[in-house]
């Protein structure tokens, strides 16, 4: 059962603490380098499907990307509560740094030339995205579950941001180098480069700046009394050396902590919204935009403007369950507002075999605003009411159904090219 006593892990901290605005303005920056390397390989899908064309790079990516992603968090997930999480958040940052390093090596090496091999070097990288992806989502989503939730959001807010800035880069990019000689290679080049950097910004801020923030050092010191072993290393890396368990009145008995089965339980409800979530969104984004749209008169500009599009609504709909109003917390509401989104399939179907481009966007931006609404919504409530140690293991068991539900929708986008003698 949830904790309804004053020392749940929404109590808020003293006020005298600080580094509220600094702690939500870096959980944004490692939200955005937790995805800003797989969105850099979705933006540049149209340099790959020129230097690929045979292979359905946006579909066949996507598709190794996700069963490492997956595979990895649920191991993760299952053995949480032993696990170091300031060693599995910077090992999943310097993985990123790495293998988006190696995008830009691999292509230099080849000299931008196609080929299997080169394919499968690409495809060993993108797989180390996905082992990355499973170690931050998944460890920074179960820190910030005991924590304040517009750290939550904001991280979520960071995860969309990675996409607008993605999208906005390659636009410029594309622009600026289009009538170049090479021009779409050395923009996307640049594009890995700044792509890298960004996640190395992110090793040092998350190793050094993040866990020495007043705030921060409250809610983990909170959650090792709760019996957390998990924040152990960041406390000590802060300088605080709290022992699981350790309560401020001795005569305090701490209730034991519910297991993963039964967190499970109470909210599988939560769990299938995000799974629900983004199993549609994945089935349509970003395979159908780059195959199943036909040509139009925006040309090779029109999938960056639709996935540019998608991902700017996206990063909106994670601002706005902020305005009280606009947020839906029932359980119920969610869960009915989710199942309405199947309507988005019949609607792409319709409107790229009919309709025009004008119709398409705006379907796109709204997938895009009520998948970044929603998935706000369930992971700022559902944590709510639990200990420490509890809202890190429902964090990871929520994320692994996000991630199934992507796996999932990638699996099923390959439906849409079936027949069109594409496959």
């Amino acid at each position: 059962m949830k904790t309804t006593n004053a020392d749940s892990t929404n109590e808020q901290p003293p006020a005298k603490l600080e580094g509220k605005s600094y702690a939500v303005f870096v959980c944004w920056i490692l939200g955005f380098g937790s995805l800003v390397a797989w969105n850099s390989m979705l933006t540049i899908g149209d340099y790959y499907y020129a230097v690929f064309p045979d292979y359905h790079p946006s579909r066949v990516l996507t598709l190794v990307y996700q069963p490492f992603a997956i595979g990895t968090m649920i191991i993760l997930a299952y053995r949480e509560a032993k696990i170091n999480t300031r060693k599995r958040n910077i090992f999943g940052y310097i993985l990123f740094f790495l293998c988006t390093g190696a995008l830009i090596v691999v292509d230099l090496a080849s000299s931008g030339k196609g080929g299997i091999g080169n394919y499968l070097a690409i495809c060993v990288f993108v797989a180390g995205f996905g082992v990355a992806d499973a170690h931050v989502q998944g460890g920074m989503v179960g820190d910030l579950a005991f924590m304040n939730p517009e750290f939550m959001q904001s991280f979520f807010a960071g995860l969309a941001a990675s996409g607008v800035l993605t999208s906005s880069l390659r636009l410029i990019t594309k622009a600026s180098f289009d009538k170049a000689s090479h021009g779409l290679r050395k923009g996307t080049i640049l594009f890995l480069a700044i792509s890298t950097f960004c996640e190395f910004i992110c090793i040092f801020l998350y190793a050094f700046v993040f866990g020495k923030l007043p705030i921060v050092k409250y809610y983990r010191a909170k959650a090792a009394r709760e019996g957390s072993k998990t924040v152990t290393s960041d406390l000590a890396a802060a300088g605080i050396q709290t022992e699981p368990n350790q309560t401020a009145d001795v005569d305090v008995k701490l209730p034991e902590r519910l297991g993963n089965k039964q967190l499970l339980r109470e909210n599988i409800d939560y769990c299938l919204d995000l799974y629900m979530i983004y199993v549609l969104t994945l089935s349509i984004f970003p395979g159908f935009l780059y195959e199943n749209t036909g040509h139009h008169g925006l040309g090779s500009w029109y999938p960056l403007v639709l996935i540019a599009m998608y991902n700017v609504l996206d990063l909106i709909g994670r601002y706005t369950p902020l305005i009280r109003f606009l947020k839906i917390e029932s359980r119920k509401g969610i869960m009915i507002t989710i199942l309405l989104r199947v309507l988005f399939i019949p609607a792409f179907y319709f409107t790229a075999k009919y309709g025009d481009q004008g119709w398409m966007i705006f379907l796109i931006a709204a997938l895009g605003w009520t998948n970044g609404h929603l998935t706000v919504c369930v992971m700022t409530v559902a944590s709510k009411g639990y200990t420490g140690p509890e809202a890190n293991a429902l964090g990871n068991i929520l994320v692994v159904f996000l991630l199934g539900g992507i796996f999932s929708g990638v699996s099923l986008d390959w439906l849409w090219i079936i027949g069109n003698g594409t496959f």
